[in-house]
């Protein structure tokens, strides 16, 4: 039996190596970089002149199941910061029992004022489909089935009791700490929910002025910024995107599971003149447990003059 030669066995050798790299890739995205959590901090020159710092914690797609220690632990560290504000901009479950753990992980951060939308994994939990599909395709045409509906209702009234405001196709205008701020928010674009309500009237004289107005919804859909920008918002929160959630090194995404281009689909973006902060989530569905160089991430923007 004439022995291999030098070629085959460095062809061998190649494909051993490429075959390694991409296990070790894999093991990484799957039980590695999801639990890799992190804190973006931005800051933005937004408020009037002589108006106090304001900090808001920007927390999205959480997909909780329970037993997710690693995100419990990072969610409830989070309370730390002493924020000023939350903001929640929805898919907070990814399980049908998963509710009582999801309040659990959020129960230090309600010591704080919030806001919050729903996102569709707050209506309907995921099902079991290809993850990859999530690479090619958008998901927003694919029908919930009744069998997957999520305690919606149970969850935001336990936010409400808590203290936090639901923005669900609703303005509201909020003083935080010494500052007024208007709220425009609207039900989950991607199941097209959305319907929105323009930002409160300009009070009396009897009234605070808001010092902004900020937009707040779950899927950063153009439609849904462009109206956002028309209504006349100075800032606008979004989550939905997951970064990408599998991304080339460095962080590039290839897509943005919305009409967004994948290249503004996470951080401080500029749409219109208005910035848009997007949140990269804290989880993903369960059904597709991976993230590849884009780890959960909450945000601490913080407002000055």
């Amino acid at each position: 039996m004439s022995s291999m030669s030098n070629g085959a066995r460095a062809a061998t050798a190649l494909t051993a190596g490429v075959s390694a790299v991409g296990a070790g890739t894999a093991a990484w995205a799957v039980f590695g970089e999801r639990r890799r959590f992190q804190l973006r901090h931005e800051t933005l020159r937004v408020l009037p002149a002589g108006s106090r710092p304001l900090r808001i914690l920007h927390i999205s797609d959480l997909h909780t199941v329970p037993g997710q220690e690693s995100k419990k632990r990072f969610v409830q560290s989070l309370a730390a910061l002493r924020p000023d504000l939350v903001i929640d901009t929805g898919d907070n479950l990814s399980h049908m029992r998963a509710l009582p753990y999801l309040l659990e992980i959020l129960e230090p951060l309600f010591e704080f004022p919030g806001v919050y939308v729903p996102g569709s994994n707050c209506y309907f939990a995921p099902e079991l489909k290809n993850p990859f599909r999530y690479l090619w395709k958008t998901t927003a045409s694919e029908d919930p089935t009744d069998n997957t509906r999520l305690p919606t209702a149970d969850m935001h009234r336990a936010f409400d009791a808590a203290g936090w405001t639901g923005l669900i196709n609703r303005h509201n205008r909020l003083r935080v700490r010494d500052t007024v701020l208007d709220f425009s928010g609207v039900d989950d674009p991607h199941l097209a929910y959305d319907r929105h309500p323009g930002f409160p009237e300009t009070p009396s004289d009897d009234d605070a002025a808001a010092a902004l107005r900020i937009g707040v919804a779950h899927a950063p859909y153009l439609r849904t910024l462009d109206r956002f920008v028309a209504d006349g918002a100075d800032l606008i929160f979004a989550g939905h995107t997951h970064g990408g959630q599998v991304c080339l090194p460095g962080g590039r995404a290839l897509v943005s599971n919305c009409d967004l281009d994948p290249a503004l689909c996470k951080g401080l973006i500029d749409h219109r003149g208005v910035p848009v902060n997007i949140s990269q989530g804290l989880g993903e569905s369960r059904f597709a447990p991976v993230r590849l160089f884009c780890p959960p991430q909450a945000v601490l923007v913080t407002l000055t003059d």
